[in-house]
């Protein structure tokens, strides 16, 4: 569990989440945001104070420096391959000044997720509350596909802290969705299980479309490209028989119908209790 002196900077930590990895995605399939043009890791922004220090590893050193090296090296290699040495290495710095910013790896990791996470804009003041969180939805997953390997650090460590206790850049989203849906009017309760839908909807889609892999890229046949060849026809007739269908797999239809089916039930099963505010007006 993390504790936090009241900003971002970790105190103590009572470590046991296991570090996970992402395949890296097919470079075609990275998305649109809002519009055409594609997404990729160069379209994401870092924090301003990314750079490499100096030659002689002298001046000071950020900790939005450090987390930005931890996530360039995430990127490349995944989380395993991340350590406080390597990462000193990287910085052109002695390991121990390292410790002034993250007590160790887990720390590092709910920092890069943090820096991930925080570059999600909600815009809460818009007030089509369904297509802002058609937009989110959007931008979430063109975070993802571009750090496929800091998806399970968003998806799964912060369920090992208590919210309160979480770094803030995590919590933002959660509070502009809130204040985009109250804004609505809808209750409390019911922004908050709104926003618990969609997310939950996106970390799904998320992982699965990261885990869309194909054996043999080259190979025609579909049943051939997938490997379903390998699966037993008498055990899996219905699996087989969506090769077609599997290998068509498209990220972003699928995001997009999966949205449909979930704002549509939203708004036929949970409406505003109360005129939209007039601070959205």
């Amino acid at each position: 569990m993390l504790a936090y002196d009241g900003g971002l900077h970790p105190l103590t930590r009572q470590d046991g989440a296991p570090d996970m990895t992402t395949p890296a995605v097919r470079a075609a399939d990275r998305p649109a945001d809002d519009g055409p043009a594609a997404v990729g890791p160069a379209a994401v922004s870092l924090p301003a104070a990314v750079g490499p220090p100096a030659a002689d590893g002298i001046g000071k050193i950020t900790r939005d420096a450090v987390l930005a090296a931890a996530l360039e090296i995430i990127d490349r290699d995944g989380a395993d391959a991340l350590s406080m040495r390597r990462l000193a290495r990287a910085l052109n710095r002695d390991p121990m000044i390292l410790y002034r910013h993250a007590p160790g790896k887990a720390a590092l990791l709910d920092g890069v997720a943090e820096t991930v996470l925080a570059q999600l804009e909600v815009d809460s003041a818009d007030p089509d509350w369904a297509g802002q969180l058609r937009k989110v939805a959007r931008r979430f997953r063109a975070l993802a596909l571009a750090h496929p390997h800091v998806v399970p650090l968003i998806v799964t460590r912060p369920l090992a802290t208590p919210l309160g206790l979480r770094p803030l850049g995590t919590l933002r989203p959660l509070e502009d969705i809130l204040a985009l849906l109250t804004r609505a009017g809808f209750s409390g309760p019911d922004a908050l299980h709104i926003y618990r839908a969609l997310f939950g909807f996106l970390h799904g889609h998320v992982l699965d479309e990261l885990q869309e892999l194909t054996v043999s890229p080259d190979e025609t046949d579909d049943l051939l490209r997938l490997g379903l060849h390998r699966l037993p026809i008498s055990d899996f007739p219905l699996l087989r028989g969506l090769a077609p269908a599997l290998a068509a797999y498209d990220g972003s239809a699928e995001l997009e119908r999966g949205l449909d089916i979930l704002l549509t039930g939203l708004t036929t099963t949970v409406t505003p209790t109360r005129p939209e505010s007039p601070a959205s007006a």
